[in-house]
């Protein structure tokens, strides 16, 4: 029967490790990830897996690891964040144009400078477009079950990409909430055993990994990688499917919160979501039809659900945890600007930076943000730059 306890979001994670129980896991220290190979450092010193763990001198030799013992034949995952996530930039793009599906835990925090150990999206946001599928986590709940469910996702015969799933630094990594647990035989079941079709170890065939691509080739190497992206849309939504058969939960792309009848919608990435839930619900009592889109799946981009989704909507505000210096704001503001560009939408769109650096952000603060929707959409106000939510005069 499922098991309902407290824990942490970093100790969530290594719970649904030890019920995954991989076969190999590199690993550097860096916070706010550390905790993770640190529990699973335990749990093998107890018995409780039988994964072997890699000690390494940094992070770009953890994922040059992890690529070497997934092309081996084994499953395989790390655990990083900021600027460890940044070291692994080079070998990123490796792991992903091999097509090998490992899967990283990545607890998101501030990249430098200026130093900051706080919570941001910076990180995996700038290795967004580096082949790896993305899946981000509202709360400690989400991030078990987003991991239970992505090796599923990572080795499917259609895919076999590497997958992320990304948490918000200390916000969720460390504070503990409650948390529902399933029981370990049904999850290994439902993740299965790691039977690669080919692989280094294999006696019988005679394979390279990562060879030099010549220009005859490489080209058609990122279209493969590019049309198991698609691939994997589909796949996701399939094995969460699957998922909410086991265990009750549901699981999509995104979730929509009191959005069906909304004239102002926030859109935004992990833990923020919770703070618009109990904006939305505030507001609701007050007659404003306020509602969210949370996003979960970032790579693969679902542009086309996301625009459907919101095409009701008279005003927008998209929420970035990462500045993009582009001049119209950070990354989700750009895709989802695109996507409803794309869709004909009409609605107005606001880009918005918040929390960055760990800064709070208040239940008050996004009132404030539906009430400027409100004034955005009926021509009070008007934005001709991309603010900052609680920036400090």
């Amino acid at each position: 029967m499922p098991v309902n306890t407290r824990m942490s979001g970093n100790e969530a994670v290594a719970h649904a490790i030890k019920q995954i129980n991989p076969d190999v896991m590199p690993a550097f220290p860096i916070t706010p990830s550390t905790e993770i190979p640190q529990f699973v450092a335990s749990m093998i010193a107890n018995g409780e897996v039988d994964t072997e763990f890699i000690p390494v001198e940094s992070e770009h030799s953890s994922m040059s690891a992890a690529i070497g013992s997934s092309a081996a034949g084994a499953r395989t995952l790390t655990a990083t964040s900021s600027c460890g996530l940044a070291l692994m930039w080079e070998v990123l793009y490796v792991a992903a144009s091999n097509r090998l599906p490992i899967v990283m835990a990545v607890v998101n925090r501030a990249l430098s400078g200026p130093i900051n150990i706080n919570a941001e999206h910076s990180d995996s946001m700038g290795a967004r477009d580096s082949g790896w599928i993305q899946i981000y986590a509202e709360n400690n709940q989400e991030v078990y079950d987003n991991f239970l469910q992505s090796y599923r996702i990572a080795e499917h015969k259609d895919v076999k990409l590497p997958v992320m799933i990304c948490q918000d630094g200390f916000i969720t990594s460390h504070a503990v909430e409650n948390i529902t647990l399933w029981d370990d035989e049904p999850i290994r079941q439902f993740v299965g055993e790691y039977e690669p079709e080919h692989y280094l170890m294999k006696a019988d065939e005679t394979m390279a990994v990562g060879p030099y691509a010549v220009s005859n080739y490489g080209m058609e190497a990122k279209r493969a990688q590019a049309e198991a992206m698609k691939n994997a849309r589909q796949v996701i939504l399939d094995v969460a499917k699957e998922f909410e058969e086991l265990t009750g939960r549901k699981y999509g792309f995104f979730e929509e919160y009191e959005l069906e009848d909304a004239d102002y919608a926030i859109v935004a990435i992990g833990s923020v979501c919770g703070t618009a839930k109990d904006a939305i619900d505030e507001l609701r009592r007050r007659g404003v039809r306020a509602g969210l889109l949370k996003i979960r799946v970032f790579r693969p981009f679902p542009d086309r659900e996301i625009a459907a989704a919101l095409k009701h909507c008279r005003a927008i505000a998209i929420l970035d945890r990462a500045e993009g210096y582009n001049g119209n704001g950070g990354p989700l503001g750009a895709e989802v600007t695109a996507a409803l560009y794309k869709a004909k939408a009409k609605a107005e769109t606001v880009n918005m930076i918040y929390g960055l650096s760990g800064r709070d952000v208040r239940v008050e603060d996004l009132i404030k943000v539906y009430g400027n929707l409100e004034k955005l959409a009926s021509g009070k106000i008007k934005y001709d730059d991309y603010p900052y939510i609680g920036l400090r005069k």
